[in-house]
């Protein structure tokens, strides 16, 4: 085994220099003074900004009737978008980002997650039951393609409201409607609302 003598004799001359510095480490002041004086991380500031800025709501199941239409969520999804939910769901198949891909399915774009559209109606009805309510079924049927850049509108109306073992229950039919009119994704919904008697 040889060794270089030129790359030992350069490597103990920059150790010995290092060890001639002395490193100091301060220890973290965690005394209370200094814990008060903490910034807030953007995730409090975010929480926070989310918490006053809206008076989180409950509908109430006697506020509810048959034929109630929700009020609509519209959404433009971009490939960024695509790409972006692929990444969080570990959903990579390529039909959902690669052009190519999608052309060769016959395609013109890349096509939305399921999923997502379904994650989409999920969004549509918590936020209308707000956050007293409870999302019990939620059923939907890809039935279209759906294309990023077309403005995709979530959709519902209640469809049945009634007590049953003192619970208000309400079922939802709801929608994915494109820019023509279509329902895309259809599906339906079951919620349980608190009732003013109960509160």
């Amino acid at each position: 085994m040889s060794i270089c003598l030129r790359s030992t004799v350069g490597w103990a001359r920059c150790c010995s220099r290092l060890l001639k510095f002395r490193i100091q480490i301060r220890k973290p002041d965690w005394s209370e003074p200094r814990l008060q004086q903490r910034l807030p991380t953007a995730l409090e500031k975010r929480i926070l900004a989310l918490a006053t800025a809206k008076e989180i709501s409950t509908l109430l199941f006697e506020d509810v009737a048959v034929g109630d239409e929700l009020p609509e969520l519209v959404k433009n999804p971009d490939t960024k978008q695509l790409v972006r939910y692929a990444g969080a769901s570990q959903d990579f198949v390529a039909i959902h980002y690669d052009q190519n891909v999608a052309a060769a399915a016959g395609h013109p774009k890349v096509i939305i997650h399921g999923a997502l559209k379904s994650a989409w109606l999920g969004e549509l009805v918590t936020g209308w039951m707000g956050s007293g309510g409870r999302l019990l079924e939620l059923d939907v049927s890809y039935r279209m393609i759906d294309f990023p850049d077309d403005v995709a509108t979530c959709v519902g109306k209640v469809t049945d409201a009634r007590i049953e073992n003192g619970v208000g229950l309400v079922e939802l039919e709801i929608g994915l409607r494109q820019t023509d009119g279509t329902i895309s994704t259809p599906g339906r919904a079951l919620v349980s609302l608190p009732s003013r008697e109960i509160l």
